[in-house]
């Protein structure tokens, strides 16, 4: 037994014994005190209780039974018709007593299970947040992992795409260091030499212009006007190819935005359907405002081989390119430039059908003319 436990005992049992002490020794013609002293009994029956629950109740209902009894039966001289109250009152303290004792256990009881519910959710709490923890730094891992990856795969496909231009620009300069090269050979040795330097620095340019970020100036701008401009721009490498490039303006909103960056986009994008389109073909640009959707639709379609189901998935991806000549970056850039205005920027196609682009331009954006 705990210690408190007994020093809640000897209290109980202390109490008991000091009332009874009042009853014996106070004389029976003060039958109020007698009648205040019985209710005392209550006192110790329902702390008993409610320390130590059902056995407790009783226990010392039983002890007060026993030390009450006999003032009883013999003080008040055993009239069972006359003394029935304080028979009654004897009852009452063991119904009282099993009562009291029955409830305090149950409710202990709940407590116990309360407490142990509790602690169960705190130990599931405490790895519920390790494991989070753990997930995070995993988490973390991954991305920098997924991060050194990326990097490395882009740092290998740059690092391919400058040895091949250097290769050529090193083995005409070996070339030229002979000395049986004629002039007219030298000419078109040095033409190489540029041709392969451009191509050097604009592989750098691209993919600096794609992997730095680059503010988006925020004025008005007019799409259809920017659209005209770049078809008027291409449209004499169009007719070299003989292809038909065509613009269907309809009434759009001021949009704001940077200009210079959607003429690039727009370029690349017209860029790639001439020369995806075979002679005779087509390129058409419309537009369109939505305003359901709230956003200005622009859409690029050619009349090229259109683009096979693998290589949909791939075409934004930086150095991806189906051209010899090209680099790969023209696609990505564009829908960085997209993308960097709030919008979308979408491709369909299918096999010999060729390919449509089309760029979403949102309404939060769109300032109204």
């Amino acid at each position: 037994m705990k210690r408190t436990d007994m020093v809640k005992g000897g209290a109980l049992l202390t109490c008991v014994i000091g009332i009874s002490l009042l009853h014996y020794l106070t004389p029976l013609r003060l039958a109020m005190l007698h009648d205040i002293f019985q209710r005392l009994y209550y006192i110790p029956i329902i702390l008993s209780a409610y320390w130590f629950g059902f056995r407790g109740g009783i226990g010392c209902a039983i002890l007060v039974t026993i030390a009450y009894a006999p003032h009883i039966l013999f003080q008040w001289g055993g009239h069972l018709i006359m003394e029935m109250e304080k028979y009654l009152e004897v009852l009452l303290y063991n119904v009282v007593g099993g009562i009291t004792g029955f409830l305090s256990q149950q409710e202990r009881s709940r407590r116990e299970q309360l407490e142990e519910t509790a602690k169960g959710l705190e130990e599931s709490y405490q790895q519920l947040q390790s494991q989070s923890e753990l997930i995070i730094r995993i988490e973390e891992q991954l991305r920098r992992a997924e991060r050194l990856s990326a990097l490395g795969e882009l740092s290998a496909i740059l690092a391919h795409e400058i040895r091949n231009p250097l290769a050529s620009i090193r083995g005409t300069a070996e070339i030229l260091m002979e000395d049986g090269t004629s002039a007219a050979n030298r000419g078109e040795f040095l033409g190489i030499l540029v041709k392969e330097s451009d191509r050097l620095n604009r592989v750098v340019e691209d993919f600096l212009r794609m992997a730095r970020p680059e503010p988006i100036t925020k004025e008005g701008c007019d799409i259809n006007e920017e659209l005209a401009n770049m078809v008027t721009l291409l449209s004499a490498e169009a007719r070299a190819g003989r292809i038909t490039l065509q613009l269907q303006p309809s009434p759009l909103p001021q949009f704001v935005g940077d200009g210079q960056k959607l003429r690039q986009a727009f370029m690349n994008i017209i860029l790639n359907g001439i020369q995806a389109s075979p002679a005779g073909g087509r390129v058409v640009v419309s537009t369109l405002f939505n305003r359901e959707s709230g956003c200005i639709e622009i859409r690029f379609s050619d009349t090229g081989p259109g683009i096979s189901s693998e290589a949909i998935g791939k075409i934004f991806e930086p150095f991806f390119t189906t051209k010899g000549s090209g680099t790969g970056l023209g696609l990505p850039i564009t829908k960085k430039i997209i993308e960097g205005h709030g919008g979308t920027l979408r491709v369909e196609s299918e096999p010999g059908n060729g390919a449509i682009f089309e760029v979403l331009l949102p309404v939060s954006r769109v300032v109204p003319s």
